[in-house]
């Protein structure tokens, strides 16, 4: 969904209260109205920002949902010269800041040969010990931070979600590990794994023979702007 389709998703959510629901209309954005809920700290302004938080997480397990009823390529058998997978197993690694699981259920753990032995996210692992089966939901399954696996494996594709994901839980806190809002950089210092994945970025931008290719960025996050400006 575009921004504006999630603002109408959202005053359609029937656990959203009335007083969020003025909230919304009044700004027209629910990153701004997620921000300011965000850093108010009475219980009710905390009890909204949760309220909002599982909308959102509800609204991004329809978009999963329907992910799996969808062709990834182009072409199914798909055209090696407009293959999807073929482009992105090109990059050294792959970093994003979507919250979705288009590509756990499309691409992960799918790179191969020649450049890679598979696709990963590091520094996660499942939540609890969950009964895999094998299909494609294994790789949606609820995740948490793994701090034995922060680190990037040889021949290993990485896969780094810079805002967390909707399907990540921040394990003994029950804190959902999705950055929305306006306060993104704070909010990602709460959480070890986020900030060891925006060293990394830093890190391989800065590599002497490192190239960067943006699909799809907006150029509206000031700690992601900050990283590439580094550059200059």
């Amino acid at each position: 969904m575009l921004a504006p389709e999630v603002f109408q998703y959202l005053l359609g959510c029937n656990e959203l209260d009335e007083e969020l629901r003025r909230m919304l209309l009044r700004d027209r954005s629910f990153e701004d109205v997620l921000a300011a809920l965000q850093r108010a700290t009475d219980p009710e302004s905390t009890r909204r920002h949760d309220q909002l938080a599982s909308a959102l997480a509800g609204m991004f397990n329809e978009m999963g949902q329907a992910f799996m009823q969808r062709e990834f390529e182009f072409r199914n058998p798909p055209d090696t010269r407009y293959s999807l997978t073929n482009f992105l197993m090109r990059f050294d690694a792959i970093f994003t800041l979507n919250q979705n699981t288009l590509l756990e259920q499309k691409y992960i753990p799918f790179a191969g040969p020649p450049k890679w032995g598979r696709a990963h996210l590091p520094g996660v692992k499942y939540l609890g010990n969950p009964q895999l089966t094998g299909s494609v939901h294994d790789r949606i399954a609820v995740m948490e931070p793994n701090p034995s696996d922060f680190q990037l494996s040889p021949g290993v594709q990485p896969y780094i979600k810079l805002h967390g994901s909707t399907n990540w839980n921040d394990g003994p806190s029950g804190r959902r590990i999705l950055i929305m809002g306006g306060q993104k950089a704070a909010s990602i210092n709460q959480f070890p794994i986020l900030s060891w994945y925006h060293q990394e970025f830093r890190s391989m931008l800065m590599r002497p023979s490192g190239r960067l290719m943006v699909i799809g960025y907006s150029f509206s996050d000031a700690h992601i702007n900050d990283a590439i400006d580094a550059l200059r």
